[in-house]
């Protein structure tokens, strides 16, 4: 008789891919979430081949400024996820956050299951029909397409520059959100 392992369903991982508008902050906020694997900043749902920060910021790329979420579903639900990013950003703001402005900025889930795609539907649709925004959610859902990491430099910059003015600023009150908000999520 063949035995199920618990540990084996229990790796099993997926992918998940975010854009809430400057990755810094996207990045700090799902590095403190249990069950992430692993957060990587990227460029995603562009035309252009490996895209350099400098070309994506003119915003003729079409790329979106990311995060790739490897993250272990046993741990952490996709929509439990999809919660915490739009706690966590304006989904209202089209190719902006803040003062951060141009279609690089964008609201966007990039999928990777057709599962996920549905889950994000179907948050969206919860969220308008409760007009949770006081405005309409121009959150973009798509497969994922054309994914390329950040330069190293971009890697981990919260963590590695928590003084520097964007990151005390921006970054820092959305991290001190999800600790609050999502407590029993926090790592």
């Amino acid at each position: 008789m063949k035995t199920t392992d618990q540990n084996q369903q229990s790796s099993k991982t997926e992918t998940i891919v975010l854009g809430g508008g400057c990755f810094w902050c996207t990045e700090a906020v799902f590095k403190e979430v249990r069950g992430v694997l692993d957060v990587e900043s990227g460029y995603s749902n562009g035309q252009t081949t490996r895209p350099t920060y400098e070309q994506v910021c003119t915003g003729r790329t079409g790329s979106a400024e990311v995060v790739k979420l490897s993250y272990d579903p046993a741990q952490v639900g996709t929509r439990q996820l999809l919660e915490i990013f739009f706690a966590t950003h304006d989904p209202t703001q089209l190719n902006r956050q803040g003062n951060d402005v141009g279609t690089q900025y964008r609201s966007g889930i990039y999928t990777t299951t057709p599962e996920q795609k549905d889950v994000a539907d179907d948050l969206i649709r919860e969220i308008s029909q409760d007009k949770l925004f006081g405005a309409p959610v121009v959150t973009e859902v798509a497969p994922l397409a054309h994914y390329f990491p950040a330069e190293d430099y971009h890697q981990d910059f919260f963590e590695r520059n928590p003084h520097q003015g964007y990151c005390m600023a921006v970054a820092a009150p959305k991290v001190a959100k999800f600790r609050k908000t999502f407590r029993d999520l926090a790592k």
